[in-house]
């Protein structure tokens, strides 16, 4: 990987103490013309914002912080679907790999759930379950809950208070990305992959109406 030398500058400011991977206002992504782009796409995207080596790397790290804080659990991985999938997959294949060569281990069962609460690129703060598994089986486990993308944080506390019903031993989020936006309720996972500013972003799963999700990178819409 590429690093920034410590003795080259100051440090990025938004790269925080507490593992939050800030993307600024002002980030301005890369040129589509650097990567491969399906054809079908060209014309729908503006930039590439993530990368799919960056998201690779930051989900090893959370899942190194996911070991250290709760290896020795036997969890129950819950992914929200859909837009939660790739990177649920990618998180777990990570962990696999740490209990194979560290010391702690996290023995895991998963389990799925299907929400909406967008329409079209807004959150409507409501949830309709359209999936999901019997939930009763959470009751006395510790659960990882594995989420894309916290816009206001109003679908995700309405879903923590929903599984409350079912009495997990504990319950921790991550999120891959999660919006700085006015209209954020305050809520805030325990795991943050990237904090990015209030733009519609799509590919790794997320969706536009169920388009994009086959991008392997994170780009930024642009919908007329």
């Amino acid at each position: 990987k590429v690093v920034h030398h410590r003795k080259s500058g100051k440090p990025n400011p938004c790269i925080l103490g507490c593992f939050l991977f800030c993307i600024s206002d002002d980030e301005q992504g890369y040129d589509l013309d650097l990567f491969c782009i399906p054809k079908h796409y060209a014309t729908d995207l503006e930039r590439v914002y993530i990368p799919h080596g960056l998201i690779q790397d930051r989900t090893e790290r959370l899942a190194r912080e996911i070991m250290k804080e709760m290896g020795g659990h036997h969890i129950v991985a819950l992914c929200v679907l859909k837009g939660g999938y790739k990177f649920f997959a990618d998180l777990l294949d990570f962990i696999k790999a740490l209990n194979r060569n560290s010391d702690r281990s996290i023995p895991m069962t998963v389990d799925f759930i299907r929400l909406k609460s967008y329409y079209n690129d807004q959150s409507t703060g409501e949830i309709k379950v359209i999936g999901g598994d019997d939930l009763s089986t959470l009751t006395g486990k510790p659960m990882l809950l594995l989420q894309d993308i916290i816009d206001t944080g109003k679908t995700m506390k309405t879903l923590l208070q929903l599984l409350k019903q079912y009495n997990p031993k504990m319950v921790k989020v991550a999120s891959l990305l999660v919006k700085r936006t006015p209209r954020s309720v305050g809520y805030r996972p325990d795991y943050v992959g990237f904090e990015v500013p209030d733009k519609f972003v799509v590919g790794y799963a997320l969706d536009y109406n169920e388009y994009f999700r086959d991008l392997n990178v994170s780009e930024q819409h642009w919908s007329d």
